[in-house]
């Protein structure tokens, strides 16, 4: 089946961090630091939220709040409903955060995410960055979230997943540059610690992943690619061994993530650099990922 995209919303500047909340999408507008929603039944869109320190990825979590990782802000929080905002992570070992960028729970209710680094336009602390390192961490909730190192062998690590069985984390190692890795990995999760990783996919020397969801059958779908170079801007559907079950082109020039949505988690809503916001109607269903 071709996966068809039509454009719901936008263009606004450059959208991210995707998640259906049951009845809509609420996805980021990272240069404006807002949060928009999109109404999947009216075709509405409105801003949801301000101010947001150039929110990337968003996840709703066990308590069913509204998580983000802060770019600007440099850290990992929670939107409450009165308009406050409960701080998840901003440090590590005395120095600030990098730039959070995407982030997972798991069964257990841990928050784990990435903390990159991008040069934007609309991010601006390239020079005054405190920590030597660009990991993925893992924030183990209780009367204060408790922040764990979880990678040492990331250099950018991008968007990532945790697996139904809660066995693996699907890191995207994106970095760019010529001699950069740019990998789909897979790390298993051994009680409180990584393993080794398996490189699933090697995207070198082409723009590598950036965005992840899951369908329910634990395959992983992810945006790859861009117009100027190797297969042009793309989804595609790997297996949890890494094989390429299928490749879809898609409309925006650099997409940057994905989730599944509808009534039946059966439609694929899209966002990137064209700053808009697409869906396309799919023969797959979404897995909303735990809780």
């Amino acid at each position: 089946m071709s996966w068809e995209f039509e454009r719901v919303a936008g263009p606004f500047e450059t959208t991210e961090g995707p998640v259906w909340d049951g009845d809509g999408v609420l996805f980021t507008d990272m240069p404006t630091s807002r949060i928009m929603r999109y109404d999947a039944t009216t075709g509405g869109c409105e801003t949801f939220r301000t101010d947001t320190g150039n929110a990337n990825g968003l996840k709703l979590g066990p308590d069913g709040g509204l998580y983000a990782c802060e770019m600007g802000g440099r850290r990992v929080v929670r939107y409450e409903d009165d308009g406050g905002v409960t701080v998840v992570a901003d440090g590590f070992e005395g120095g600030r955060l990098n730039s959070p960028n995407d982030l997972a729970f798991d069964a257990e209710g841990r928050l784990w995410f990435t903390d990159p680094f991008y040069d934007t336009d609309w991010v601006e602390h390239g020079d005054d960055l405190d920590l030597d390192h660009r990991s993925v961490y893992r924030a183990d909730p209780g009367d204060d979230w408790t922040l764990t190192r979880m990678t040492h062998d990331t250099t950018n690590p991008n968007g990532l997943l945790v697996a139904p069985d809660d066995g693996t984390l699907y890191v995207a190692q994106s970095r760019y540059g010529e001699d950069n890795a740019r990998e789909l990995r897979a790390y298993p999760i051994d009680g409180d610690e990584l393993g080794p990783y398996e490189v699933l996919h090697n995207f070198h020397p082409h723009r590598g992943i950036d965005g992840m969801c899951l369908d329910e059958a634990g395959n992983v779908v992810a945006t790859a690619g861009a117009d100027e170079s190797g297969p042009g801007p793309m989804l595609y559907v790997f297996a949890p061994s890494g094989r390429v079950l299928e490749t879809h082109p898609v409309p925006d020039p650099r997409p940057t993530n994905c989730c599944f949505g509808g009534d039946d988690l059966g439609t694929l809503y899209l966002t990137g650099y064209d700053g808009c916001l697409y869906r396309a109607e799919t023969d797959r269903t979404g897995y909303l990922g735990a809780p």
